[in-house]
């Protein structure tokens, strides 16, 4: 998108955006480290390997996120 620069409330309401994403995807990690401890506790080993790439799906959205704020300051 090459053009004119956003103005400064615009980017905010993007930063806000953002933020609210990035709180969720958090909330969503810490119940699935919760339920994977449970299940692994309970002798479900199964299901660790899925959570783990699932909480790496999360992590590399979260910086994904986080470069795309980088790059917007940047214009």
């Amino acid at each position: 998108m090459k053009g004119r620069p956003l103005p400064r409330h615009q980017k905010l309401t993007i930063v806000n955006g953002i933020l609210a994403i990035v709180v969720i995807i958090v909330v969503l990690q810490l119940w699935l480290l919760t339920a994977t401890m449970s299940s692994y506790l309970g002798g479900r080993e199964l299901v660790i390997l899925p959570a783990a790439l699932a909480s790496f799906v999360c992590f590399f959205l979260n910086f994904g996120l986080l470069v795309y704020i980088y790059l917007m300051e940047r214009r």
